[in-house]
């Protein structure tokens, strides 16, 4: 399922009667506690939890790429506003919220669809994720060396309706209070900066 976005050219300027929006294509683990973090930061309009990276587009749903067969990766589709967030500091947000030394997990979460990878949308994000990947790993910031893949966006397949703001409607679910919740008051205490009012 798809919605007729170019995430290949996603980034560039999309149509606004306020100015530019742009995309970021991001997948650190279960898109559950991408799309939780990434909903509380300002200047973020849209999160959107799916899957992108792999090579069978007729079989992009959960159970399929859950399975490992499909190659893709479960990932968040950002839409930012440039003026009040810059993708660098979207980045920054993206490694401190996930682990980027595990290969193809997160935790429990096993698998290549749990990768740690950046899709980039344009050449200046490819350029600027390069930065901070180079200077994370030549500062020492991780233990272990970085994993995350740093490919070009392909197509997004935006993920089944029960998967939209999933920690929203599902506080009480166990994966949400045990894993998401934490995660989230760790992000709010590191990032007060760019946290949205609410």
């Amino acid at each position: 399922m798809t919605d007729g976005i170019d995430a290949s050219s996603g980034a560039m300027a999309l149509a606004s009667g306020s100015g530019e929006k742009q995309l970021a294509i991001l997948a650190g683990g279960c898109f559950w506690c991408t799309e939780a973090v990434f909903a509380r930061v300002r200047g973020v309009l849209r999160v959107e939890p799916g899957y992108i990276g792999g090579k069978l587009s007729d079989s992009a749903n959960y159970e399929a790429v859950c399975g490992g067969e499909t190659g893709h990766a479960e990932a968040v589709r950002i839409q930012f506003d440039p003026a009040q967030l810059s993708y660098l500091d979207i980045l920054r947000v993206f490694f401190a919220t996930h682990d980027p030394t595990q290969l193809n997990r997160q935790g429990n979460d096993v698998g290549t669809q749990y990768r740690s990878a950046i899709f980039w949308c344009s050449e200046a994000q490819r350029d600027q994720a390069e930065h901070l990947l180079h200077e994370l790993g030549s500062t020492g910031v991780f233990d272990d060396p970085i994993v995350t893949q740093l490919v070009p966006a392909s197509e997004f397949h935006v993920a089944e309706a029960y998967h939209h703001d999933y920690f929203e409607r599902n506080p009480g679910q166990g994966y949400c209070a045990y894993v998401i919740a934490p995660k989230l008051a760790r992000f709010r205490q590191r990032f007060a900066s760019l946290l949205r009012s609410e």
